[in-house]
């Protein structure tokens, strides 16, 4: 039997981005399901405080090349590789000069958000589909984490559901407690529309006129992980009244184990009778 693939989406991560809670478990992530016989990919932005000499980045021109499409502007995408130290693992940085090239991640040093993340995200987001396909390699789980992954879910299942390459494809998506910046719903629905995406499908990404990114990946992915404790009370309502599968957050290191069975739940549930 060949071995699974997962493919794991990531707004932070370490040793690249700075430590916390979320860069740490997804740090830990790969390593544990590489351990246990997985084939592992990462995906991840190329923020402008990944040093590349010191992480060992180089471009991969087999895969660069693309353009991506946001709200009607051209945008190229870069394909950089590391291997993560303590294994032989790829992790796969996207890079565009106009968006991540910026020391910080989402906001200016006073705190000031940045005015172009939805475009950012948006790009980020149809970027990592697109290198999948390019990949040519068909993943049975693609596990998000974080609200700049929080499109993947539906891109997947709607702009890209008669793709092939997502044809058995689950989506696990990680809500966490985290800071989201509230102006990328000005003018969310015109850059989140790609592929002729239904406006009800964008719709799903709104609490009523506040535009709550974790809601509509909730609604798009197969099964759901509490990545925190403290979760924002919108959704944990969410979850409440959702039937998705949905994993509670395990602190220590009986996590790693548990994604493992939750991964395997959904595979099974998916396998055509």
């Amino acid at each position: 039997m060949s071995k699974k693939r997962i493919l794991i989406v990531a707004q932070e991560m370490l040793p690249y981005t700075d430590p916390n809670a979320f860069s740490e478990l997804v740090g830990r992530l790969p390593l544990y399901l590489n351990e246990k016989g997985y084939e592992i990919r990462v995906l991840m932005p190329r923020f402008g405080m990944i040093n590349e000499r010191r992480h060992r980045l180089h471009e991969v021109v087999r895969l660069s090349g693309m353009n991506i499409i946001v709200d009607d502007d051209d945008y190229p995408l870069i394909i950089k590789v590391a291997s993560l130290p303590g294994a032989r693992l790829q992790v796969y940085f996207l890079d565009n000069e106009e968006f991540f090239k910026r020391k910080e991640m989402f906001e200016e040093e006073d705190g000031t958000p940045f005015e172009d993340n939805a475009e950012r995200m948006v790009f980020f987001s149809k970027g990592v589909i697109e290198t999948v396909r390019k990949f040519g390699w068909p993943p049975d789980i693609i596990h998000c984490h974080g609200w700049m992954t929080s499109l993947v879910p539906m891109f997947i299942k709607q702009a890209y559901k008669n793709d092939p390459v997502f044809s058995n494809t689950n989506v696990v998506y990680s809500t966490y407690e985290q800071k989201i910046d509230s102006s990328i719903q000005d003018n969310f629905m015109a850059k989140a529309s790609i592929n002729n995406i239904d406006k009800e499908d964008l719709n799903a990404y709104f609490n009523g006129e506040v535009l709550s990114l974790d809601k509509g990946a909730i609604k798009f992915a197969d099964g759901v992980i509490k990545g925190s404790n403290n979760l924002s009370p919108a959704v944990l309502e969410e979850l409440e009244h959702s039937d998705k599968p949905i994993l509670e957050h395990v602190e220590g290191d009986g996590d790693m184990a548990g994604y493992v069975e939750f991964y395997k739940t959904l595979m099974a549930q998916s396998v055509p009778s």
